[in-house]
């Protein structure tokens, strides 16, 4: 039986590059031109030409007559993780949204910078609607509010000298007196709460993360005729993130 042709729409050269990436890849300490080419069965005249014009992209590296990968694969590689590692945050978030019944936000502390990185959310249990730039008003949201909690004083006080408290609703703290004061009465590892600070009509809780250097939150709301259900929710994410925290690594860093 004659071999199955490929498909018209399919570039063989490409195909041809994608599996010299492949078995370099296999190869930690490089391959010869002639390994790659019995390895992966192309003739040794296209394996040189491909390997030429993959260390010309970057994509492939020749030392002393082998080749490794070069710095454009090991940024593809450290995006596909990143992504990996974004992707295991969202399933997370999702998952405790629907388990609890209420929007989840991740967020970090960073340079400086309150960030929203992941908000999870249906059409029935909407997020919080971001009316004034969070990244401006952390003193009135659970997230800010958790998040300048786990930062030294010095740094809580530049925030603040860039960011002034200002008064958001009938709510929301009036000066940064008032809110370095309450940041200090907060617990470590305590839920931090705000009721209609930032938002009329809204409560949030905000479960601190300290890994490593990086300060950062699982936060969710609530409609405020719905209050009660706050605290006990916030319990039963802590426990949640407490059960999945040592593989999901929460990936501060993507």
């Amino acid at each position: 039986m004659p071999p199955t042709a490929a498909p018209a729409t399919l570039i063989g050269s490409v195909q041809r590059a994608m599996r010299l990436l492949e078995t370099v890849a296999r190869h930690e300490y490089g391959a010869p031109a002639k390994q790659l080419a019995r390895e992966t069965g192309l003739a040794l005249p296209t394996t040189y030409h491909l390997l030429r014009t993959l260390v010309h992209e970057g994509y492939l590296r020749r030392d002393k007559g082998l080749f490794f990968l070069g710095e454009a694969a090991e940024r593809l590689s450290s995006s596909g993780a990143r992504q990996k590692r974004r992707s295991t945050v969202v399933d997370a978030l999702a998952h405790w949204r629907d388990t609890l019944g209420v929007p989840v936000y991740y967020a970090v502390y960073r340079e400086g910078e309150i960030e929203i990185m992941c908000v999870s959310d249906t059409p029935g249990t909407p997020a919080v609607e971001e009316w004034a730039d969070f990244r401006e008003t952390g003193h009135a949201h659970a997230i800010g509010q958790c998040l300048l909690s786990q930062i030294d004083e010095e740094a809580r006080r530049d925030h603040l000298d860039r960011y002034p408290v200002q008064a958001l609703t009938p709510y929301t703290v009036r000066d940064s007196h008032n809110l370095l004061r309450r940041l200090e009465r907060i617990r470590r590892m305590e839920p931090v709460t705000e009721r209609q600070e930032y938002a009329l009509g809204a409560v949030c809780a905000a479960i601190p993360l300290t890994l490593g250097a990086t300060a950062a939150t699982i936060a969710i709301s609530l409609p405020a005729h719905q209050e009660h259900r706050l605290l006990p929710a916030a319990r039963k994410l802590q426990s949640e993130i407490g059960r999945m925290l040592g593989s999901l690594a929460l990936s501060i860093s993507m």
